[in-house]
């Protein structure tokens, strides 16, 4: 498949009249593939067993006769109120033991038979019809799954048969849980429920944990059953389904394990923060999405214009952000971006999610800056085939990502947040990240970011180990080894098992929260960078409150204590004033970084530099704050993304070029030649 930029539409929703006005402008835009059909399910099958799929075909030959491909997608997200009605079984129940209150999407239990057999039925109908159908390109399964949280009796049990393949027995429970706190000891299978109730993060952290992974797990079991039934009737078929980062997220890894691509919807902001130290842009999302199969992707939902409905709306986008935002995800490996959606609804909860047309149906100044988006991206066809690689690896981790999020540590004080603070500090300087699972292969990596590290793996801590003693880089965080794989704390000095590689102890910890107190640099290089870096990006809420001499801490302090390590930042403040905060180990024959506190964001970017400095990586000294640089290459062809995503005109020199670029520019080169 060629590099292509797409549009959600929703025949359904439309006159008929109207599909060939909207199919003729879209292809004068140059729209290449249409996805449709994943909330039509009430169209498809009006009545049970009575299926209607003219209207489907119809509104497919619309696009095909126009050269468009399309995707269409199995409607499973929104059983019709027929289905509820006559199997009220079916519909999902919340942690109150209550079944939910129907009328919006996603109100089912993926683990009902009875549902299950209704998707069976309508997968049917829809594969049969359009496998042999050219235009018909792909299929996405369902639409924005999350870890599947129904306590349903049905999933109840399903949880119960989950733990008692996981466990031998309930004493191995009560053991490996802690039971015996709050007299909380199973004594059968029967009575280990899911988390239930109000106040869900006062129970057990182990059950908790184990309760998230088998709600992942009932997901990606969800999602198969629905692919294998596709794959059964079209072998052939291309197969995905859309992610996004929901409030119970899936383990991503385990979700497109099968799958053919990784589809994200993407919304970038467009309300910019005032403050240097407040991170927005998607370049973090991006580099997650490719990194869960290590290849590229596809954006299935884009930002159009303007975000709102169940909110308040978002100021529309800027001049230059939907341009700028679909190159940035092209730039960062997406092969097709979708955009959603080309009409702006005028009905349902959706109706100010705004599309590329507006309710007035005028094409406006998104429209033209939609098609002159269109026509840049035609351009691209000599990068069909090209791919994303870099030299530095983050972890990312679904056991740290939920079991940080059920127990906060600090104030103000996330997971994500951790790893986005990292990844900038590269970004910042134009070296790319591949965002990977803590479990992958690390050999093809120079450096590892691995923040955080809650929940310890032994998997994960012996690779780490091996990387390191082989010559590799390593950046370790605070709250790294607390737990043991159950999510119960270890009882051994932090940061546990990852000790002897950071070549220090934690002798005590602080969470400070919200207070911003003064990291004095103690290395002479780090201290020389974020000089630099503060002369360079004037401004900034760490700026105006402490000497540029010194950097910012918040949020957490492990109060270190160095045993073979160096130190390179210590506390200037409180009674911890003078302790190491940040500490460089040699380990074997590579190096190991701690950061045992969160840091201002010059910090990260200072200590970024050392570290591909280190590691003979190329970086940019002074890119401007906002500017991102990022590379796709293919065979020896190598092409260069600079994107000024601010909304002010930037200044930006590389190599021997000089260029003025307005706010949300890309501009793309391939070597030295510029041709956009």
């Amino acid at each position: 498949m060629s590099i292509q930029i797409g549009v959600d539409y929703y025949p359904e929703q439309w006159p008929e009249q109207m599909w060939e006005q909207d199919a003729d402008r879209m292809k004068e835009c140059g729209v290449k593939v249409v996805r449709m059909a994943e909330f039509a399910w009430s169209r498809m099958e009006p009545e049970e067993g009575t299926y209607d799929f003219e209207w489907l075909d119809r509104a497919v030959s619309v696009f095909a006769d126009r050269r468009m491909q399309v995707v269409l997608c199995t409607p499973t997200c929104t059983p019709p109120l027929w289905a509820f009605g006559k199997y009220p079984e079916i519909i999902q129940t919340g942690p109150d033991g209550q079944r939910i209150a129907i009328g919006i999407r996603g109100h089912r239990c993926m683990n009902s038979p009875v549902y299950r057999t209704l998707c069976e039925k309508i997968i049917r109908q829809l594969v049969s019809r359009y496998r042999d159908n050219p235009a018909v390109i792909a299929y996405q399964i369902d639409n924005e799954l999350e870890a599947n949280h129904c306590r349903c009796q049905v999933c109840q049990e399903s949880f119960q048969n989950w733990m008692r393949k996981k466990y031998r027995n309930v004493q191995e429970v009560n053991a490996v849980y802690g039971n015996s706190v709050w007299s909380g000891e199973y004594s059968s299978f029967s009575q280990v429920k899911p988390p239930m109730g109000d106040f869900i993060k006062w129970q057990n952290p182990s059950l908790t944990l184990d309760y998230n992974r088998y709600a992942s797990e009932s997901t990606v079991a969800y999602l198969e059953f629905q692919r294998t039934l596709i794959h059964s009737l079209d072998p052939d078929a291309w197969i995905t389904t859309n992610s996004w980062l929901c409030e119970n997220m899936p383990d991503f890894y385990d979700l497109f394990q099968n799958l053919d691509i990784v589809s994200y919807d993407n919304y970038p902001t467009t309300v910019l923060p005032e403050s240097q130290e407040e991170l927005y842009s998607h370049a973090f999302h991006l580099d997650l999405m490719r990194g869960i199969k290590q290849q590229n992707f596809w954006i299935m939902e884009q930002l159009s214009g303007a975000v709102g409905s169940w909110m308040p709306m978002s100021p529309s986008p800027e001049p230059g952000m939907i341009k700028g935002y679909a190159l940035q995800a092209i730039a960062h490996g997406a092969d097709t971006v979708v955009h959603f959606r080309w009409r702006t609804a005028v009905a349902g909860a959706e109706m100010y999610w705004h599309g590329i047309l507006d309710h007035s149906d005028v094409p406006g100044r998104r429209y033209e800056e939609f098609r002159e988006l269109c026509r840049i991206v035609d351009g691209l066809q000599e990068m069909d085939g090209s791919y994303v690689k870099n030299s530095v690896a983050l972890l990312y981790s679904s056991d740290n990502e939920y079991g940080f999020k059920l127990q906060h540590q600090a104030e103000g004080m996330y997971y994500l947040e951790q790893l986005k603070s990292l990844h900038d500090g590269f970004t910042a300087i134009g070296v790319g990240v591949d965002i990977i699972d803590e479990s992958a292969d690390l050999s093809a990596y120079k450096i590892v970011l691995a923040p955080t590290m809650l929940i310890t793996h032994e998997e994960t801590e012996k690779a780490l180990h091996e990387f390191a003693a082989q010559g590799g880089t390593i950046l370790l965080t605070n709250r790294s080894g607390v737990k043991d794989s159950y999510n119960k704390c270890v009882m051994q000095p932090l940061p546990g098992i990852y000790r002897e590689l950071v070549g220090a102890r934690v002798r005590e910890y602080n969470a400070p929260g919200s207070y911003l107190g003064q990291l004095k640099l103690t290395d002479d290089v780090l201290r020389e960078n974020y000089k630099k870096s503060c002369r360079y990006y004037p401004g900034g809420d760490a700026d105006e409150k402490l000497p540029r001499e010194n950097a910012v801490y918040r949020q957490w302090c492990d109060i270190l204590e160095a045993e073979t390590a160096q130190v390179l930042a210590e506390y200037g403040d409180r009674y911890y004033s003078g302790s190491a905060a940040v500490t460089r180990n040699c380990y074997g024959a590579g190096t190991v970084y701690y950061i045992g506190t969160v840091c201002d964001r010059m910090f990260y970017i200072s200590l970024a530099k050392c570290m591909a400095s280190e590691k003979r990586i190329f970086y940019y000294d002074n890119l401007p704050l906002g500017v991102e640089v990022t590379y796709r290459q293919k065979d020896e062809k190598l092409w260069r993304f600079v994107f000024n995503n601010t909304n002010k005109e930037q200044k930006v020199c590389l190599d021997s070029k000089t260029y003025r670029m307005k706010p949300f520019e890309m501009k793309i080169s391939r070597e030295s030649e510029e041709f956009i």
